[in-house]
């Protein structure tokens, strides 16, 4: 069982276990053995003012390592694994903790392949850096982040566009929310020149006010300058652009579910959306599933996590794959969940097409769903609890043939997720707080 790796990487509090100088050393030492002899890596970074000290920290364990390390300064998750790709290095890495808060930062890893490293090879590392820190010393020794490649983001941008040739905003005008993170260094390039109107918001990042109250965990805020700015869509991208949720010309919040939707169609129609599939995950509401199945669209549900989905849309050569908090992978495309090439597809989808978003996602009709966040203080099994386990058992048995129940712990945070479905809202929300509260009463932090 893996240790430091969650489903994205390793996370925590900055200057914190596993964040710590001994610790972050002994990944870059850890990492580089692992990659054999002589590797180059990429580092890349988002806008926490942890980040900078982390690389450096990194950096030094890299080169004691055997590695040769550049640097791609703040640039989004995606761009490192597209450059890790381009270029033959041996590993990306980037630091970031994503949507999480500004405190919190973490340490994500590429293969040379551009894709998120398997599990086996997570707990490879895992070891290695437990054996590193058994020979560690406490004066753990920095060294400066090589030279940014000034080049970096221009190519990123030249691809993404390469994508979408020919994509035109058709006049209309945009809303950017930038969560003050990586997609600052990136969207206002990458969006100008059009033909629309662009305005960008949450472009000027502190060190401490990424995704604070704004960005894709924050949906409700780009939607609402949407309607105050007379806009025709709204776009907001996480800490490290890695995902993107969108607001229709109303000011309605469109997940990823929607965004799933009007890809598949649009995939299906153009005869390139292989075996009519599309992965999702469990907390998908029923509702994509049923509207998929109106169009002859089967779907799938995978564990949660990005990597996850990928795992099953290699397995079984499906084109379209994501999550409804926004991570979209594009088969061929993308080796990761990328917001940036998703705002401009779900653009190009709606220039081909003529139509509005609102239009293009009408007849999504989502169950009830409600997500309930617990903070706990140790990750138990579930069902070895009595009381959370009656708890879960009761919803189950009463929702069977109305309503879903997914029960999970974040892999990226300290929290337990309750997850309900229902065509009753009445019963989903007493079984939810019911869950919720049993967890709270065994498990709260």
């Amino acid at each position: 069982m893996r240790k430091l790796f969650g489903t994205d990487g390793i996370r925590g509090v900055a200057g914190e276990s596993p964040l710590d100088r001994r610790t972050v050393f002994a990944v870059g030492v850890a990492l580089a053995h692992r990659l054999g002899t002589a590797p180059r890596v990429i580092l890349g970074m988002d806008t926490r003012e942890s980040s900078e000290g982390i690389a450096a920290t990194l950096t030094a364990g890299l080169r004691r390592g055997g590695a040769e390390v550049e640097s791609a300064g703040v640039i989004t998750t995606p761009a490192v694994a597209f450059l890790t790709r381009a270029h033959g290095f041996s590993a990306g890495v980037v630091i970031s903790a994503s949507h999480n808060p500004w405190r919190d930062n973490g340490i994500k890893i590429f293969g040379p392949d551009g894709y998120k490293l398997a599990d086996a090879t997570e707990l490879a590392i895992e070891e290695e850096i437990f054996k590193q820190l058994e020979v560690a010393h406490e004066d753990v020794p920095d060294e400066p982040v090589p030279p940014v490649e000034e080049g970096d983001r221009a190519e990123y941008v030249r691809a993404l566009l390469a994508a979408v040739h020919g994509l035109s905003l058709d006049g209309r005008r945009v809303v950017l929310d930038c969560a003050n993170g990586a997609a600052s260094a990136v969207a206002p390039q990458l969006f100008a020149g059009l033909q629309g109107e662009v305005r960008v918001h949450n472009a000027s990042p502190d060190g401490r006010n990424i995704n604070e109250g704004c960005g894709a965990l924050h949906p409700e805020v780009v939607a609402r300058m949407v309607v105050e700015e007379g806009a025709e869509i709204g776009i907001t991208f996480d800490g490290d652009a890695d995902r993107v949720m969108f607001a229709d010309e109303h000011g309605r919040v469109v997940n990823g579910d929607a965004v799933l939707l009007l890809a598949a169609r649009d995939l299906k129609a153009r005869g390139l959306l292989k075996d009519d599939l599309v992965v999702a995950t469990t907390m998908s509401n029923m509702g994509l599933e049923a509207a998929l199945r109106r169009s002859g669209i089967r779907m799938l549900r995978a564990p949660v996590g990005d990597k996850y989905v990928l795992e099953q849309m290699k397995g079984t050569g499906a084109s379209l794959g994501g999550e409804q908090s926004g991570h979209i992978l594009f088969a061929g495309k993308s080796t990761t969940g990328d917001g940036l090439l998703t705002a401009l597809l779900v653009l190009d989808v709606m220039h081909r097409a003529g139509k509005s978003l609102a239009e293009l996602t009408a007849d999504l009709k989502t169950f009830p769903q409600v997500i309930v966040n617990v903070r706990v203080r140790e990750k138990k099994a579930l069902d070895g609890i009595p009381s959370i386990a009656a708890a879960i058992a009761d919803a189950e048995k009463e929702l069977a043939e109305t309503g879903r129940v997914v029960i999970r712990y974040s892999g990226t945070e300290a929290l337990a997720r309750v997850m309900i479905e229902a065509e009753d809202e009445g019963a989903m929300q007493r079984h939810a707080d019911a869950i919720a509260g049993a967890i709270r009463t065994e498990l709260g932090a």
